[in-house]
């Protein structure tokens, strides 16, 4: 008796063994699986809002710009039985945490310089926390036939030469070409073993 006792008590603390490794397995992949809904979420958000960026004559000013750690663009909100209207967006790294604050609708560029200037702490902004335990997040844009670049002096020199361009008569009233019109975002975060870099085009 006492040595089949013995060994259904070995048996039972191996089943035990067993079972705990598959439930800490278990919780290890869900956990991971989260994380990686979070990180595509942030991602596909970028990637809608960039591909519905206005056009820089839209905007009246450069509708992607670039920081320390944030990413604003001025895009288009295009919903059903209502004018088209712009909305601006940006994603900003505080306090380990990637918010999205989005402006309330906006008719045209008037509106659009008063919401700039009231900053994005309240009168109608909203702000969405999309990511934690964020590390950095850096974010560079390309500017066609120059190259990537993260000086908003290179975009906005990019359209001044657009603009004179455009002057040129045999141009006629073709539209103002994008100065950007593609974005490179990198995140990195204490979940992730390296950070995870994405590229979104612009307006497309």
């Amino acid at each position: 008796m006492l040595i089949a006792i013995a060994i259904l008590a070995v048996i039972a603390v191996l089943s035990w063994r067993g079972l705990d490794s598959v439930i800490r397995g278990r919780a290890t992949i869900a956990a991971q699986m989260e994380d990686e809904r979070i990180v595509a979420q942030l991602f596909d958000q970028m990637r809608i809002d960039a591909r519905q960026a206005a056009t820089d004559d839209e905007a009246g000013q450069p509708a992607v710009q670039i920081g320390n750690g944030s990413l604003q663009i001025v895009r288009g909100m295009f919903e059903p039985g209502t004018p088209p209207r712009l909305r601006v967006v940006r994603y900003r790294l505080s306090d380990g945490r990637i918010v999205r604050y989005a402006s309330p609708p906006l008719a045209n560029v008037s509106d659009v310089r008063r919401a700039l200037n009231s900053g994005d702490a309240g009168n109608g902004w909203s702000a969405i926390s999309l990511m934690g335990g964020v590390t950095s997040m850096a974010a560079r844009v390309y500017i066609p036939q120059k190259g990537w670049t993260t000086r908003m002096a290179d975009v906005l020199s990019q359209i001044n030469e657009n603009d004179n361009n455009l002057k040129v008569p045999q141009l006629g009233n073709a539209p103002l070409p994008r100065a950007v019109s593609g974005i490179q975002v990198a995140v990195g975060s204490r979940m992730l073993a390296a950070p995870i870099t994405r590229v979104f085009m612009v307006g497309e």
